[in-house]
């Protein structure tokens, strides 16, 4: 019996749509920050276009990094994970600003997406041991 070596496995075809689907919301929200940058009425400009450039980055950033652990690229692991870890912190603070019906879910997501890409099966699909 031999098996397909291009055969993706599940746990990482689950943690690429995730990562791709982190992409697109952050994408949207830089979307609107453009849009809350061209109409407000006052505002700090530099500061406005330098959380609106991170936002932008950040979706750049987790669409490629999608890519290319689709591609099976281990280089892209490490950073996918640390991403993804981000989420703890951010969700953490939300849920103590009072925003826990987003903060639980963010501090699931990211838990959820670090195991998937440190599963056994999503591990030998990038050659590691």
């Amino acid at each position: 019996m031999t098996i397909d070596s291009d055969l993706i496995p599940v746990t990482l075809r689950w943690a690429v749509r995730l990562v791709r689907g982190e992409a697109v919301a952050v994408g949207l929200v830089a979307a609107w920050l453009v849009w809350a940058d061209l109409t407000a009425t006052t505002t700090d400009l530099p500061s406005a276009l330098l959380v609106t450039a991170f936002a932008l980055g950040v979706a750049a950033a987790l669409w490629a990094l999608g890519g290319a652990l689709l591609r099976r690229r281990a280089a892209a692991r490490a950073p996918a994970i640390v991403l993804q870890l981000m989420l703890l912190p951010i969700g953490w603070f939300m849920i103590q600003g009072g925003l826990g019906w987003l903060g639980a879910p963010l501090i699931a997501l990211g838990l959820g997406v670090t195991w998937l890409l440190v599963s056994p099966p999503t591990t030998r699909a990038f050659g590691l041991r």
